[in-house]
């Protein structure tokens, strides 16, 4: 995509980051034009590519750019932002973070029309990102998640932490996984002795919360890792809980400086919480001009800096996360623990595949029950394979094929309507 589409797209994404009004919009369109007028004049060059980009997105001549910065100051001082921040503090909403992360994603662009940025404009870059999270500071709002780099936020600001013995309900109901939940009911119970110790004023070691997941994908690494989340919230190792997620796109850049900036967004909007890093062995071994390693210096700097305020989770496949444990001298130190997640076996996936059929009201009968058996007793178990996903995918499948050998039925009973049989399974070996 030009880099002018994009500049244009983030234009809008300010100006629509909440609900705005009309006066409020066209305050936000100002905002983002102080924000790319910020970074392309940090370093008082506009380039050519900058020059087009400014046009195709603002339709007035570059030199409005420098201009706008000397006359307006910096565009942290938004006042469509400060209004959201009260907005926020009021009711309990998220829509200035949600701004914020348009302001940023815009300032990146702008910052990514120079193939080699400067040192001033990555610095205002960064100047940009701090002053912004400073008024969030300010104003006393905690950051949610970044969902702008893939991530996912389960915020609890606002909530009291879960009992832990929900969240090991939760966690022994979820199919199969018998050594996960054993080990995460032992560091459960370390965990709160731990804590009985520390209110006891008897003396504790220090202990590291970070953690490294190894197994093929769909079996169950996130939704362990929430209700992970959760316990170290109950237990008072994190303050609030939230899980984030996110993999090497939403950390690396194409350039030195940015990666490192990325990073603390991230980390920054961890704090408190927990960080699942997917495929974190993607970060290593990228070449000599890949970022990835600047990824990792600055989480292992991050865990340092913060080292009681959030935990990090890393997960990939076995020999790739133990090469990417000695990408950093201090990474294999930090994490310590290992849980391995194995593949279902055929009669857990069974499980999974009637058991989303039961939260959707869908009754295999056992002609459907022995179709999908078979299926999986046949499905290659390679590197890869997707597990409850595969599961999923199935059962969606079944749905439609359901729907489709209903098509002719003029008034189809309930029984009809939530019962699979042998031919909505697919056939041995189709592909999903």
């Amino acid at each position: 995509m030009p880099i002018e589409t994009v500049i244009a797209a983030a234009v809008d994404a300010v100006a629509r980051g909440a609900q705005l009004s009309s006066d409020a919009r066209t305050a936000a369109l100002d905002d983002a034009g102080a924000v790319v007028a910020h970074v392309i004049s940090a370093d008082d060059v506009i380039s050519a590519r900058e020059r087009v980009a400014w046009e195709a997105a603002f339709a007035t001549p570059p030199s409005r750019a420098v201009a706008r910065t000397e006359a307006g100051g910096p565009p942290s001082g938004s006042p469509v932002l400060g209004a959201l921040i009260d907005h926020d503090r009021n009711l309990g909403t998220h829509d200035a973070w949600i701004y914020y992360q348009a302001i940023v994603e815009l300032a990146f662009a702008a910052a990514e029309l120079r193939e080699a940025p400067s040192v001033e404009t990555l610095g205002a870059v960064q100047r940009l990102c701090d002053e912004l999270l400073a008024r969030f500071d300010a104003a006393g709002l905690s950051r949610p998640g970044g969902d702008g780099a893939r991530a996912r936020s389960d915020d609890s600001r606002a909530a009291p932490p879960p009992p832990i013995e929900d969240l090991l309900a939760e966690l022994n109901a979820l199919t199969g996984l018998k050594q996960v939940k054993e080990e995460v009911n032992v560091l459960t119970q370390v965990l709160r002795i731990h804590t009985l110790r520390a209110k006891a004023h008897l003396p504790v070691g220090d202990m590291s919360h970070h953690l490294v997941f190894v197994g093929n994908p769909g079996t169950g690494k996130t939704t362990v890792a929430r209700i992970i989340a959760g316990i170290y919230h109950s237990l008072g190792v994190v303050t609030k809980g939230h899980l984030v997620e996110v993999d090497r796109s939403g950390l690396v850049a194409g350039y030195v400086g940015q990666t490192a900036i990325r990073t603390g967004q991230v980390v920054a909007s961890a704090l408190g919480g927990v960080l699942l890093i997917d495929e974190a062995y993607a970060l290593a071994g990228g070449g000599e001009r890949d970022f990835g390693q600047e990824a990792i210096d600055g989480l292992v700097k991050a865990i340092e800096d913060h080292r009681q305020e959030f935990a990090v989770i890393v997960a990939g496949y076995p020999v790739e996360m133990a090469e990417f444990l000695d990408a950093n001298p201090g990474l294999r130190s930090r994490f310590p623990k290992t849980i391995a997640f194995p593949d279902y076996t055929d009669e857990e996936l069974v499980g999974i595949f009637c058991d989303l059929g039961q939260r959707g009201q869908y009754a295999p009968d056992p002609g459907a029950v022995a179709a999908v058996r078979a299926w999986f007793e046949t499905c290659p178990r390679d590197k890869g394979f997707g597990n409850a996903r595969v599961a999923r995918n199935l059962f969606e499948e079944a749905q439609r094929r359901q729907a489709w050998r209903l098509r002719d039925v003029t008034d189809p009973t309930a029984e009809q309507l939530s019962t699979l049989v042998a031919d909505d399974i697919p056939p041995l070996g189709a592909s999903l």
